[in-house]
């Protein structure tokens, strides 16, 4: 091997390496939206905040909530829950088969290594569940008569009388997009760090 190729060698191992910290950087960084809180309620005539607190997998709700309310208007169908960690998973094990796979696919007029494939489609699914989460709540909640965002009015279960509600986005909603923006940007950029190689 001339000294030319051993440089070259060289930093495609380099940004190998520095890739694949950015990668699991970013696989981290998704894990750690998928538990921040992305939308949050509460309940003016109830002690506290947060009374409903939306994550990836549901609407969680205390118990006061869960007295005073109509199920309906916060619960999902019963597979909701399963199929929305076994996403996550499949996501986890996607990103780690991208740190290994060699392959390329091949389209019609061009070819990509399969780990960029990998990397830019969990992004970009990431984005499509916060997008539709959103889209999801503010559907349920036009059925319910009230506001995903904002003050509103809902109904007692028992009682029918109405009571105040205030809800939002939270800090974990934005940062959700954007771990799945940041995949996507590191899919798109995979091949300017990892250089020199078939992959």
């Amino acid at each position: 091997m001339t000294q030319t190729e051993t440089i070259r060698a060289d930093r495609s191992g380099a940004g190998s390496w520095i890739f694949r910290v950015l990668l699991v950087a970013g696989a981290a960084f998704m894990i750690y939206t998928w538990f921040a809180p992305w939308w949050s309620g509460t309940l003016a005539v109830l002690p506290g905040e947060n009374h409903l607190v939306m994550r990836p997998w549901g609407v969680e709700v205390t118990a006061q909530v869960r007295t005073n309310s109509d199920a309906s208007l916060y619960s999902m169908p019963w597979f909701f829950y399963y199929f929305m960690w076994t996403y996550l998973a499949v996501c986890m094990l996607a990103l780690a088969a991208s740190l290994f796979v060699t392959k390329r696919i091949s389209f019609r007029w061009f070819s990509l290594p399969l780990a960029t494939v990998l990397i830019g489609l969990v992004g970009l699914s990431y984005m499509f569940a916060v997008g539709t989460a959103y889209a999801v709540g503010e559907l349920r909640a036009d059925w319910a008569d009230v506001n995903f965002i904002g003050e509103s009015t809902i109904r007692h279960a028992d009682t029918g009388n109405r009571l105040k509600m205030e809800s939002r986005l939270e800090i974990g909603y934005w940062l959700a997009l954007g771990a799945g923006g940041a995949l996507f940007f590191l899919a798109l950029i995979r091949g300017l760090i990892v250089r020199n190689r078939k992959t």
